[in-house]
């Protein structure tokens, strides 16, 4: 008789799901850096680790931040433009220390969104060739760097204005080119 139900508790144990919260590699990628990038800042500037002043340092950052970081701090409610403000769920554990992975888990259960915000791949400017790129990847490039190609009609506007700045943004990879 024990040994029946010794064997029914073991099976139980296997077939009961592992911690579904925890987050795979590479999972919530955006979450995570931002806010790994966000909490040692505040650890460098000697920040009062109280909910309110870390409210106020989110929606700080927020206003500069660009592309996909951005897209999170409008799903946290960080922006002006936010429709749903759960910036508590990020500042109270903030507060406390509490791993950004697992901030992002809990936010990952209030709006699956924030974990499915990846960032795009980079392109290693040394060797791609530009002339094979798309000109949507050109205007990428361009708006990374904050600039713009007015008056550009053509693949062949844009590649001259990305390697015309490519010194300024990517001093490495203009470098790199001109050794070529």
């Amino acid at each position: 008789m024990w040994c029946l139900s010794g064997l029914s508790v073991a099976l139980a144990l296997t077939l009961l799901p592992g911690p579904a919260g925890a987050l795979k590699e590479g999972e919530c990628e955006v979450c995570v850096s931002f806010l790994d990038k966000f909490y040692q800042s505040l650890k460098d500037n000697n920040v009062n680790f109280n909910s309110a002043d870390i409210e106020k340092a989110i929606v700080k950052t927020c206003k500069d931040a660009k592309g996909k970081e951005n897209r999170f701090c409008y799903y946290i409610g960080a922006t002006n433009d936010a429709a749903t403000k759960i910036i508590n769920e990020v500042s109270k554990p903030l507060s406390y220390h509490v791993p950004v992975e697992k901030i992002c888990e809990k936010l990952k259960k209030k709006d699956s969104q924030i974990c499915e915000l990846k960032y795009d791949k980079q392109l290693d400017l040394t060797t791609v060739d530009l002339k094979k790129l798309k000109v949507k990847d050109l205007k990428k490039i361009l708006e990374e760097w904050g600039e713009s190609c007015k008056g550009c009609a053509e693949k062949s506007d844009f590649i001259r204005k990305i390697t015309e700045l490519m010194p300024k943004y990517a001093p490495a990879a203009a470098k790199a080119r001109t050794d070529l």
